[in-house]
């Protein structure tokens, strides 16, 4: 009990630490840097977008409006859009921890993360984004987000992505979230599958409606994840190819509801045996004044995620629910979330409450106290943090 108590005194006094010593006029990260505007313009708290922020990452990190010939090293080659300054921003994430029942109990993450980030124009309505971890949980994780973006093409409201993206991005961006506690479902795998929810290499293709408020989504991906490439420089390990579909549906200013689908087929390297994964579900995203509400239902179907000769089929049932409070909405320092996480799988189940909050020391730099109750197992994760972006 002592140590326990030692230990809550120590995150305690870290915390105190750091709002005594850090200055509110913190570096700004290198959107808010190229165009001279608060990081409050797209993220209210960062990392989460608002809507002007996520126009903004649609139209290819760029402002469409503000956009000028003078602004880049043109060269006299209309055809030639130079940045004058190559962008760059840095995430940094630390935490403490005190895990119940745990091997290790109490633990110093810090840094959990740091995460080099470039993004911008690469021509007149197209932009490119990625961000290489050069750390991540104590290793050099390599490149995740990666693509180029092609805004309004042929003149049409279709866009076209490029690269190496999240699955679930059309659900919720697991990058932008405000906890630490992760959306599960979207990375957990099942059995001996490699598909998930989560990075993957392919296209994807968005095309919105703007009369009827509607959002249409579709991507083709590889399914096998970010894995590296094999022996004969190939990026997939088998000749499947994974598709997936989302729809999305505007409800006046406060409301949107969809549906997810997503479908493919995957092969065990080195046999013949195959597994067909599906996901399906619907979404709701209701945000009154300062609350904000996200709830999600996902079922995936394996049809034989253990490659096992005797094929036995495996259902998981994910749920996710996500309320935000913002007092002040937009100009808020303190945030508050609520994440609930369930999954009912006889592979992986897995259910945890959690509560969060967030206060902002900077618009840039952010302190985050969090409580997890694992329902599953009976054990408490307590979690104490900051993050930067500069």
């Amino acid at each position: 009990m002592r140590s326990k108590l030692f230990v809550f005194t120590l995150l305690i006094l870290f915390l105190t630490i750091n709002l005594i010593i850090v200055d509110e006029s913190g570096a700004i990260p290198a959107f808010a840097r190229r165009y001279k505007i608060s990081c409050n313009t797209c993220h209210a708290p960062f990392p989460k977008l608002k809507p002007y922020g996520d126009e903004f990452a649609g139209n290819g990190f760029i402002i469409v409006e503000d956009e000028q010939e003078r602004d880049y090293v043109t060269a006299g080659d209309e055809l030639l859009w130079l940045n004058k300054e190559f962008p760059l921003a840095v995430r940094f994430d630390a935490y403490a921890h005190f895990d119940q029942d745990q091997e290790v109990e109490k633990d110093l993450q810090i840094p959990w993360g740091l995460k080099l980030m470039s993004g911008g124009t690469l021509y007149k309505s197209i932009g490119y984004y990625f961000y290489f971890y050069m750390s991540e949980r104590g290793e050099v994780a390599g490149i995740e987000d990666a693509y180029i973006h092609f805004d309004n093409v042929f003149s049409t409201p279709l866009d076209i992505m490029v690269g190496q993206f999240q699955t679930s991005d059309p659900l919720m961006k697991r990058e932008l979230r405000l906890t630490f506690e992760d959306y599960v479902f979207y990375k957990t795998r099942f059995g001996h599958s490699g598909t998930n929810l989560a990075y993957d290499r392919g296209i994807m293709l968005v095309y919105g409606i703007e009369k009827t408020g509607t959002d249409l989504i579709a991507f083709v991906v590889n399914g096998n994840g970010k894995d590296e490439a094999g022996d004969d420089l190939k990026f997939d390990n088998d000749d499947y190819k994974n598709f997936g579909f989302r729809i999305s549906e505007g409800i006046g200013d406060f409301m949107s509801i969809g549906a997810y689908f997503y479908q493919g087929k995957e092969k065990e390297v080195g046999s013949q045996l195959k597994n067909e994964i599906t996901y399906w579900g619907p979404d709701i995203n209701v945000s009154v004044g300062p609350l904000e509400f996200t709830g999600q239902y996902l079922e995936r179907k394996d049809t034989n995620p253990l490659f096992a000769d005797d094929a036995t089929e495996f259902d998981a049932k994910g749920y996710i629910a996500e309320l935000i409070y913002a007092p002040q909405l937009d100009r808020s320092r303190f945030y508050f979330t609520g994440l609930y996480n369930k999954i009912e799988s006889d592979l992986y189940p897995y259910e945890t409450a959690t509560l969060s909050g967030t206060y902002l020391l900077s618009r840039n730099l952010r302190l985050i106290a969090e409580y997890t109750r694992d329902i599953e197992y009976e054990v408490n994760r307590m979690t104490f943090g900051l993050t930067g972006g500069f």
